[in-house]
């Protein structure tokens, strides 16, 4: 799990996983371009858990399944 990837290709190995990104290169609108996965998960609480044990800095964390349909987003 230390090669860099496009975003494309983490989506082909890791789905439907939660993913934890680090190393992120994004673009204008944040969106990722690549980065490296630094763990992965079916299980989202422990993708967060496992934010812990890296530094501050900037990573992501994605779920890379498909969202029930009946399900809302509150912002």
């Amino acid at each position: 799990m230390d090669e860099l990837l496009t975003m494309e290709e983490i989506e082909v190995r890791y789905a439907p996983d939660w993913v934890l990104i680090g190393d992120l290169e994004t673009d204008e609108f944040l969106n990722v371009l690549h980065g490296r996965v630094l763990f992965h998960s079916p299980d989202h609480d422990e993708v967060v858990n496992k934010t812990r044990e890296f530094p501050p800095g900037r990573y992501a964390v994605f779920y890379l399944g498909a969202w029930p349909e009946n399900l809302e987003f509150v912002l």
